[in-house]
């Protein structure tokens, strides 16, 4: 299944360790925000105002606990949905 066709609900899975870039509110740079092969969430799909032809989404990820966290902007190459 593509990732842009993905919505508001459907699971998906880290494709990577997604770090932080130092754009996290109250976060720091470098840190670890979901390990690879998390299971998240999508909670909102859009777009950028620079790179309007590429989406980007709001996941909230589970932690080891399997609580939510709080939501992470990802691009599609930083998902990858369920087999």
């Amino acid at each position: 299944m593509n990732i842009e066709d993905l919505d508001l609900g459907d699971v998906v899975f880290a494709a990577h360790d997604i770090i932080d870039d130092g754009t996290m509110p109250e976060s720091e740079a470098g840190l670890i925000l979901a390990q690879n092969g998390a299971r998240g969430v999508i909670v909102m799909k859009g777009h950028i105002e620079e790179q309007p032809s590429r989406s980007v989404f709001l996941v909230r990820f589970e932690d080891q606990e399997l609580n939510l966290g709080r939501p992470i902007g990802c691009w599609s190459e930083d998902l990858r949905s369920p087999e």
